[in-house]
């Protein structure tokens, strides 16, 4: 057997060079490049290999740790998790700064490979620069935390050892129910240590996603459940649009008569204007999907984890027979809610539990024109807000019809925290698939702009939006950067509401009078937040970083923009002023938050008491 002596570092480069995913036959080279951002800890480990000897790997240099792993994320995810970057970083602070967005793509099951720096293994100059000491386990190191985050966490801290390590990261990143943030820390005087690695762990590898079939018991019991069942619900969630199964889901659908409601994953699995696509489910759901969610006697969850969103904390569902069959590749989420798991993959599991109904001759028991009536009356609703008028200034819902009407159908927008969420979830009329990228799982502030430059780089051939409020933009942007760098154009659409208006609309809804979440200057005579707004030139910020800028207050101004964005070949931004409180709110949902037991106002004690009614009325599921 021959071998090849390489530091650590090099042979981790080579070996993610030569990884490769197959599903359906298809061949992807799994493992594009790597993103990074270099210091003590990794820039003469894994920077001087990546300098030297890179292979077919693309080198990304990132600006903010969390906003690479953020991009990397949005780029596997747009990939149908077929294809990632890895990210590396220092040690330390450099390393930590990664943890959100690990567990944001942890969260929603997404693949991403953390490569952090580590302290030497060999102690010698110990303590290091940045290494964090705790006195009772010096094993600890800065790289611990992200165990609670990971799916699969390893330190390597002899180089023999990489070859056990990356064989098991790349089985938990190509496993469709297991995958998520993986994490491999390297001390930095390890990834410079050099083995004799064998020549035949630097092969061409291909892991195959082999889509798991139901099994036939599996199917017997959901059609055994839905027989008698005559109001059937199916939601769809982020699984169903990885495990490409939007034809079958349609298929299936138009079959049996089953309205559709939409998670925020799964937004797009059928055109907005379906006859059966009766919109989003649950808290910032639309009125027609929430009602049917009420009444329907059996929920079919396909590829959904039933997020408190999703369930409005377990209330969505009144029938008091409703029952559940869930089809997920992930035997965790098919059990959820008691119901009839078929754990499997969401195409399969469609098509299994497609014949199986037919030769049951199974229809649903809707009465004639009553999804119609309700899809009817929704989308009267939405044109109704799509063109609401306010004297004040530009209403939210406003420009966010303006923008749905003006960008191209095979647009991509991305979004993840805010108010933005929930409207876009309600309103948004998504013509093609995978056009609306909301990353809702863990709604990360700072995810937006980032993760609208990785679907940048892996839909060159499409607009792509960012659609962010300014609390969110504060937070993160500095991947815009990047894209210009990279020269992949992205567009950020940021809604300027003067703060964190999402969370100030939720106090007040509960008894506050609004604390602590607009910009607004401290007020000399009471020392609290209650000034004037903050004047904030978003748009001249923008400018600074070389993007080109815009600004909208009107309808027509932000229609303009839109157009003038389209014709420009680098990144741009336009700041739209909207009035703040002009989001959607209500439409039968509800979420179950704390809300104070005691408090010296009035108003939050009968906010409690309506929450505590509202929560002994749910039916246990």
């Amino acid at each position: 057997m021959g071998t090849v002596r390489l530091t650590m570092a090099q042979a981790l480069l080579r070996f993610l060079d030569q990884q490769y995913v197959s599903v359906d036959g298809k061949e992807t080279k799994f493992v594009k490049g790597l993103m990074g951002i270099f210091g003590h800890g990794n820039v003469t480990g894994i920077g001087e290999a990546l300098e030297r000897d890179a292979g077919s790997l693309t080198f990304i240099q990132g600006k903010n740790e969390q906003g690479m792993v953020h991009a990397a994320a949005a780029y596997a995810k747009q990939k149908n998790r077929q294809q990632i970057y890895a990210c590396t970083s220092s040690i330390g602070p450099g390393a930590l700064n990664m943890i959100t967005a690990a567990a944001t793509a942890t969260v929603n099951r997404i693949p991403v490979l953390l490569l952090p720096g580590d302290n030497f293994a060999s102690r010698q100059p110990d303590p290091v620069l940045q290494q964090l000491e705790v006195p009772s386990d010096y094993t600890i190191s800065a790289n611990d935390p992200f165990k609670s985050v990971s799916k699969y966490w390893d330190r390597i801290v002899r180089p023999e050892q990489l070859m056990t390590a990356v064989i098991q990261a790349m089985r938990v990143l190509t496993d469709p129910a297991e995958t998520g943030a993986v994490t491999l820390a390297l001390p930095q005087d390890v990834q410079a240590e050099a083995y004799d690695y064998p020549t035949s762990f630097f092969d061409k590898r291909v892991h195959y996603i082999d889509r798991r079939p139901p099994a036939t018991d599996a199917i017997l019991r959901a059609v055994a459940l839905m027989q008698n069942k005559k109001k059937p619900l199916l939601i769809a969630g982020g699984g169903a649009i990885y495990a490409d199964a939007l034809p079958e889901l349609r298929s299936f659908v138009e079959a049996f008569g089953i309205p559709v409601a939409e998670t925020q994953a799964g937004k797009s699995s059928l055109t907005w204007d379906h006859p059966l696509n009766v919109g989003a489910i649950g808290v910032t759901g639309s009125l027609s999907a929430n009602i049917l969610a009420n009444e329907a006697d059996v929920i079919i969850g396909i590829g959904t984890r039933y997020s408190d969103f999703t369930t409005q904390s377990r209330s969505a569902f009144g029938h008091p027979g409703v029952q559940f069959v869930n089809i997920n590749i992930s035997g965790f989420d098919s059990t959820k809610l008691n119901g009839v798991a078929m754990t499997a993959d969401a195409k399969l599991g469609l098509q299994a539990l497609h014949q199986a109904l037919a030769q049951e001759n199974y229809q649903s028991g809707y009465e004639d024109g009553e999804i119609a009536r309700l899809k009817l009356q929704w989308d009267a609703e939405v044109n109704r807000l799509y063109t609401l008028e306010h004297e004040q200034g530009l209403a939210q819902t406003r420009a966010l019809g303006v923008i749905n009407e003006t960008i191209d159908a095979s647009s991509v927008v991305v979004c993840a925290a805010g108010s933005l969420p929930g409207d876009l979830h309600r309103l948004w009329r998504s013509v093609e698939p995978k056009t609306y990228h909301m990353e809702y799982g863990f709604s990360c502030m700072g995810y937006e702009v980032s993760g609208a430059f990785g679907v940048a780089l892996a839909q060159q051939d499409r607009e792509v939006y960012a659609i962010v409020g300014d609390g969110s933009y504060l937070m993160l942007h500095s991947e815009l950067i990047t894209s210009i760098q990279e020269r992949r154009k992205l567009t950020v659409l940021l809604f300027n509401n003067h703060g964190f208006q999402c969370i100030h609309n939720l106090q007040r809804g509960h008894g506050s009078d609004g604390f602590g979440n607009e910009f607004r200057y401290r007020s000399e005579a009471t020392r609290a937040l209650s000034g004037e707004y903050l004047s904030i030139d978003f748009a001249a910020h923008a400018s600074s970083l070389g993007i080109k800028s815009f600004k909208a207050t009107t309808a027509e101004q932000l229609k303009a923009a839109i157009m003038q964005a389209k014709e420009e070949t680098i990144s741009t931004l336009i700041e739209i002023s909207v009035l703040p409180g002009t989001n959607t709110d209500g439409y039968e949902s509800w979420w179950n938050v704390g809300v104070p037991e005691v408090s010296s106002s009035e108003k939050v004690l009968h906010a409690h008491r309506q929450m505590s009614e509202k929560i002994q009325s749910i039916k246990s599921i």
